[in-house]
């Protein structure tokens, strides 16, 4: 290893700490991954001969745009693709699409809100993303719970539940996206061999935490949001239809097409944002500026996009300069090639750090394989998809959801770490045993 390359990786590695310790440091994660992001490539400009074997000194330069320009190609789709599915979610949103998600949860019944709760977090965030599903569902809890202490239990529970609702569909979260636009991992795999484990990694805990919520709330916590939209009920509907169900026709337009999965939100955002300028015409100008969709782009969160910009690009220069693959080849050598242990670990670290840099970077440490277990829907790449999800419920800064709840409703590290960590590790387990059991008798 030249001492070049051991400079690019203590960059890596710095700029990783920083954006682990945001909340230490006060630097937006976003503003390091882009620093990091330049510092790396510059570094690798020193010397690109050494990374480029066998070709000309006169072609090293135009040979480094091409692997520029491909790198930042691969990482363009995922980013298309989350900017135009957070664009379909915030017109459902500002349009009212999601009521029927608070008229859903009503009862009187801690428990029953508790399990209902969960499974509609689950399954919306399959559908949606955890960060956004997050967001809905405790804006839903502010209006149904008023005890802060039961709050807590049931906001702990949608990071859970988020999670690993993400973890088995290809659309439900950003690591998922991104093996799914690689091509490891499929739609029909991850739906029929995840989905078992995913529901165990969220039932386990929500079982025991059932526990701890007794008795019934009073029927003044029960009543519903004040409704601000002024579409009407069926506007609402086509609306939450449209794009709901436009995400849910994202892997059916790949596999139909075989464009790649931001062609199909392009259409998906297209056809939503049509609707909505049509249905304006019935609204008052007022009415109309506050929903049109050219008015809610500016709420998209352009930081998240360009921190997944900064980190793909960062961890692209590892792969470019051999690292990845050597660190892939160790683990293997440690562990005897056991990918239940090898994933298990990983998912263990996405609690930790940002689980996106950590699957981009197995991504470039194994080669996907014809057949086996690194083939496209082998155990490996879909304990990835698993691990790395629903690893980052174990610590509350473990996941975006985790992240965005702990600031909403002010949870410590510390009452997560003791109430909640154990629940989530237990859980963890349980669907990994549970795929271990799938994958040997029944796939």
């Amino acid at each position: 290893m030249t001492t070049l390359t051991i400079i690019i990786i203590a960059v890596f590695v710095f700029g990783y700490l920083c954006i682990a310790l945001e909340s230490w440091t006060k630097v937006n994660k976003a503003a390091v991954a882009l620093l990091m992001c330049a510092f790396c490539w510059t570094l690798y400009m020193f010397n690109p001969s050494a990374y480029l074997p066998g070709i000309a000194e006169g072609d090293i330069l135009s040979k480094v745009t091409e692997v520029i320009g491909y790198q930042l190609g691969d990482a363009s789709g995922t980013l298309f693709f989350l900017m135009g599915a957070m664009t379909i979610v915030e017109i459902v949103d500002s349009n009212g699409g999601f009521n029927f998600v608070r008229d859903t949860m009503k009862t009187r019944s801690k428990r029953k809100l508790l399990w209902r709760m969960a499974f509609m977090t689950f399954f919306l965030s399959a559908i949606l993303d955890n960060l956004t599903t997050s967001i809905v569902m405790i804006m839903v809890l502010r209006k149904l719970v008023q005890d802060r202490k039961d709050r807590l239990v049931y906001a702990a529970l949608v990071i859970i539940a988020a999670n690993s609702g993400g973890a088995f569909s290809p659309i439900g979260d950003v690591t998922t996206i991104m093996l799914w636009i690689k091509g490891v991992i499929t739609t029909q795999g991850v739906l029929t061999e995840l989905f078992i484990p995913s529901v165990i990694s969220m039932v386990v805990p929500a079982f025991i935490l059932q526990f701890s919520l007794k008795g019934k709330f009073d029927k003044e916590q029960n009543l519903p949001a004040a409704d601000v939209s002024r579409f009407t009920q069926t506007q609402r509907n086509v609306i939450f239809w449209l794009g709901v169900g436009g995400l849910m026709f994202v892997p059916v337009f790949k596999t139909i097409t075989h464009l790649p999965p931001f062609m199909g939100i392009i259409l998906v955002l297209g056809v939503l944002w049509t609707v909505t300028e049509i249905f304006q015409h019935d609204l008052s100008e007022d009415d109309t500026m506050a929903k049109r969709v050219s008015q809610l782009l500016s709420k998209i969160d352009l930081t998240t996009i360009m921190f997944f910009l900064g980190i793909l690009m960062a961890v692209a220069v590892l792969e470019e300069v051999g690292v990845l693959t050597a660190m892939g080849e160790g683990l293997n050598v440690v562990f005897n090639g056991n990918h239940y242990l090898v994933t298990g670990i990983i998912g263990v670290l996405s609690s930790v750090v940002d689980n996106v840099p950590l699957v981009a970077g197995c991504m470039g440490m194994y080669p996907v394989e014809a057949a086996g277990d690194m083939a496209p829907d082998g155990i490996f790449w879909q304990l990835l998809a698993y691990c790395a999800g629903v690893g980052g419920s174990m610590l509350i800064i473990g996941s975006a959801a985790g992240v965005v709840v702990m600031g909403l409703e002010k949870i410590t590290f510390g009452w997560y770490l003791r109430r909640i960590t154990p629940l989530a590790f237990a859980g963890y387990l349980a669907g990994i045993v549970c795929y271990w059991l799938l994958r040997t008798f029944v796939f």
